[in-house]
């Protein structure tokens, strides 16, 4: 019993024992745990978000960080963290102020990931940093100060951030500093002239910012410095010139601030630069001649700035790029053009350049970019720009070229955009145009261009946009237009084009805008065309289309615009164009539609101009065109419309242009609403059978200049309203309470004003808008003049309003006719017809002068 209860208590001595030791290892463990920067890494972790677990070997049981991810140890008995590289990690959240822990610190990339919040400012105590990489996050707030603490910084890269505020003017403290880059941030204030103490500096980055005032300097000073990039920024003043003393600087960029003065003659001294960027400032005055010295350049661009001069002669024979569009330089392009043989790329566009363009251009074998549009070249375009076997873009729009386009355009196989319209260009566009070409646009738009139109454009099936409106193209279009299968814009309007548009069409299902206006195409609209999803413009005015308007209209739920006035079309609109939501204008004016409105186009919200001018539509107008409350522009005269006018088309609160009612069938009153009409400019609601007085609430029409109230059933005296004393009197005559008089000038007094310009008889047609169809024929003789009057049907006047303007006039004040009467007599002179002011129409024989004679009207007493 005894030796049991001794073993006993020897089995419990030994467990304590055992107990006891386990508890010193404990404690040994815990007092030799996880170091203190092993510690600190576990703060910067717990305040991140790690998506991808990138830091899931980070753990607190371990002794040191060294084996971590992105953690780099020195090799010592006693090691310590050098480096941290978190880089592309996907990590989020903010950078804790932990980091000032790591004292040994000499590398840090947290680049490319989404750390948000401010940059620590306990960043200074990691001394011996020499590379601070955080491009690509989210920081805000301002770089701060601490950061001048540093001394062995010599890479601080922070572009693409949200940073805020100045740079800060602890920077100059940074001696060892080669490379500062804190572009596309928020950053402000001004440039911080001690930058001038980091003498190290290569490489200067502050583009895109709102950094403001002058460039210092005291940036002359940095003769290390290799790039320096401040474009896109508030800068203003001159460019200080002192930046010539920068003997080192590669690459300067300074685009798109707000730098004012000449471009400094000292840039020629930079004999290493190769990039200058000077583009999109407010420089002034002449391109320096010793920016020939630039013998290692390799792209210059000045462009949109207000420089003045020629261009220069010389230039470095390395140049690739020379951008000098958008500026005020003149005189003629130099033929030493020809000694950049290494040119890419030369865009003189939007200049007042004069002369030919030198054929010496062709000796820039390389060259894959040309654009000299907008200026005042003139000549023809050199057949030795056909030997440019590179070019992909050529723009020579908008000059006074003249003769043909160049036969061998047609072999150019790089050639992607040929752009040559607004010019004088005749002969016809070579037919062979497109065989080898893999065009993405072709526009010879405004010019004398015959012939048909070249059937393989659309070869490679790579065209987008395709313009050769207003020359005099004939014929049809090409069956190849099925393989333009890309094709965005289609625009053949004003030409002499005939045929059909053919089903093929309906392929084109990228298409967004078609101009097929002003030519003589005929047949019915294929209703293919409501494959054309994407379609936002459809103009096909001015041609001779028949049948009725299909009903796959109302497929184009993109459509913004649709004319198809001065047709032959016929029928009833198709109600499936109430599906067309987009619609900004929609013109059907000058055709033979018929029947009544759908009442659902009041439901196109977006509608701003409405013409449906001169067709048969009947019955009444729909009350739901009240709800079109974008609506700026109304036109319905020349139809057959009954009923009274609803009182909620007063409702069209942005009614500016014009709303046109006249000549229809309108009866009732006029609706009192329509006073509400504030800016509506012109009412025209003659030749009606309107009855009822002239509503007072038209007081409130304070933007009109135009009224039309003829030819109606009006009664009662004209309101008192101070308006309608500016109105011309014409506005009123054909109601029952209203008389007109026609002044006759006395014929010596016109025969000796204008008797040095016109044959003593000759004949007037005036065509007078207050009915539309009254043509007004006075024979003028030495001793006479005789109105009369003679009726014409309505289809004549249509026709006389598409002849084209030309006319001229001269103005005699009446004080000079000796008749107190008139107030002054209008000498026109021109071919066919003119508009006269808001009055009317006047129609001559060819090259006829003529007199107009005012008509007043007098209310009935």
């Amino acid at each position: 019993m005894l030796r049991k209860f001794e073993q006993s208590r020897l089995f419990e001595g030994r467990l304590v024992e055992l107990l006891l030791a386990v508890a010193t290892v404990l404690l040994v463990s815990d007092s030799e745990g996880l170091n203190s920067e092993g510690q600190y890494l576990m703060e910067i972790k717990n305040g991140l978000q790690d998506e991808f677990n990138f830091l899931g070997n980070w753990k607190s049981t371990d002794q040191t960080p060294c084996g971590w991810i992105g953690v780099n140890c020195t090799s010592d008995h006693d090691p310590f963290v050098w480096s941290l590289d978190l880089n592309s990690m996907n990590l989020s959240g903010i950078l804790s102020p932990s980091i000032g822990g790591l004292i040994h610190l000499t590398f840090l990339d947290l680049s490319y990931n989404e750390f948000k919040g401010d940059i620590p400012k306990e960043i200074g105590n990691c001394s011996l940093l020499t590379i601070l990489y955080l491009r690509a996050n989210q920081f805000s707030g301002p770089i701060p100060e601490e950061l001048g603490n540093l001394s062995s910084l010599e890479e601080f890269v922070a572009y693409t951030n949200d940073l805020t505020g100045t740079l800060p003017r602890s920077i100059g403290n940074l001696q060892k500093l080669r490379i500062f880059r804190v572009g596309e941030n928020a950053m402000s204030g001004n440039i911080p002239a001690e930058i001038c103490r980091c003498q190290s500096l290569q490489f200067l980055g502050l583009a895109h910012n709102r950094i403001g005032g002058e460039i210092p300097e005291e940036i002359g000073m940095l003769g290390n410095l290799t790039a320096l990039w401040i474009w896109e920024n508030q800068l203003s003043g001159f460019i200080p010139k002192e930046l010539g003393n920068c003997s080192n600087l590669e690459s300067l960029d300074l685009g798109g601030n707000a730098l004012t003065g000449p471009i400094p003659v000292e840039i020629g001294d930079l004999k290493f630069l190769r990039t200058l960027y000077l583009c999109a400032n407010e420089l002034n005055g002449s391109i320096p001649r010793e920016i020939g010295n630039l013998s290692l350049a390799t792209e210059i661009d000045f462009s949109e700035n207000y420089l003045t001069g020629e261009i220069p002669t010389e230039f470095s024979k390395f140049l690739r790029v020379l951008y000098l569009y958008t500026n005020e330089l003149n005189g003629s392009i130099p033929r030493e053009i020809g000694n950049l043989s290494l040119a890419t790329e030369i865009d003189f566009s939007e200049n007042y350049l004069t002369g030919e363009i030198p054929t010496e251009f062709s000796k820039i074998k390389g060259l894959y970019l040309l654009n000299l549009f907008h200026n005042q070249l003139t000549g023809v375009i050199p057949n030795e720009l056909s030997s440019l076997r590179n070019l992909t873009m050529l723009d020579l729009a908008t000059n006074y070229l003249t003769g043909p386009i160049p036969y061998g355009f047609q072999y150019l196989t790089e050639m992607h955009q040929l752009l040559l319209f607004d010019n004088s260009l005749s002969g016809t566009i070579p037919q062979q145009l497109g065989v080898y070409s893999p065009f993405m646009e072709v526009d010879f738009t405004n010019n004398h261009l015959t012939g048909k139109i070249p059937p393989f454009l659309c070869r490679h099936a790579n065209l987008v946009f395709l313009s050769l409106g207003a020359n005099k193209l004939h014929g049809n279009i090409p069956n190849g237009i099925k393989n333009c299968e890309r094709l965005k814009r289609f625009n053949l309007n004003g030409n002499r084009l005939s045929g059909t548009l053919p089903s093929e069409v309906g392929n084109l299902v990228n298409l967004y805008s078609i101009r097929l206006d002003d030519n003589n195409f005929t047949g019915s609209i294929p209703p293919e065309i409501g494959n054309c999803r994407e379609l936002q413009r459809l103009q096909i005015a001015g041609n001779h289309f028949t049948s009725k308007l299909p009903k796959e209209i109302g497929k184009l739920s993109q459509l913004m615009l649709l004319n198809v006035s001065s047709n032959l079309l016929t029928g009833q609109i198709p109600s499936e164009i109430v599906n067309c939501k987009m619609l900004e204008r929609l013109d059907l004016s000058h055709n033979s539609f018929v029947d009544s409105l759908p009442n659902e186009l009041g439901t196109l919200s977006q509608l701003e101009l409405l013409t449906l001018s001169d067709n048969k539509f009947s019955g009444n107008i729909p009350a739901s065109l009240g709800s079109l409350s974008r609506l700026i522009e109304l036109q319905m005269g020349g139809n057959v419309f009954s009923g009274e006018i609803p009182p909620e088309l007063g409702f069209l609160s942005s009614l500016q242009i014009a709303m046109n009612l006249s000549f229809n069938n309108l009866t009732g009153s006029i609706p009192s609403e329509l006073g509400k009409l504030a800016l509506l400019e012109v009412l025209i609601l003659n030749n009606n059978h309107l009855s009822g007085k002239i509503p007072t609430t038209f007081e409130g029409l304070l933007s009109l200049v135009e009224l039309n109230f003829s030819y109606n059933n009006l009664t009662g005296p004209l309101p008192a309203i101070p308006l309608f004393k500016k109105m011309n009197s014409c506005s009123f005559i054909g109601n029952p309470s209203y008389k007109a008089t026609l002044i006759i000038v006395p014929l010596k007094t016109i025969i000796k004003l204008i008797s040095t310009i016109i044959e003593p008889t000759w004949t007037i047609w005036v065509y007078t808008p207050l009915t539309n169809m009254a043509i007004r024929i006075i024979s003028v003789g030495h001793e006479y003049v005789e109105p009369m009057e003679l009726i014409f049907p309505r289809h004549a006047a249509v026709e006389l309003r598409r002849a084209p303007n030309i006319g001229s006039e001269m103005k005699f004040p009446g004080a000079l006719i000796g008749n107190n009467l008139i107030s002054e007599i209008v000498v026109f002179r021109f071919a066919m017809y003119r508009k006269v002011r808001a009055f009317g129409y006047i129609v001559s024989d060819l090259d006829m002068d003529f007199v107009l004679k005012k008509t007043c009207v007098t209310p009935c007493q």
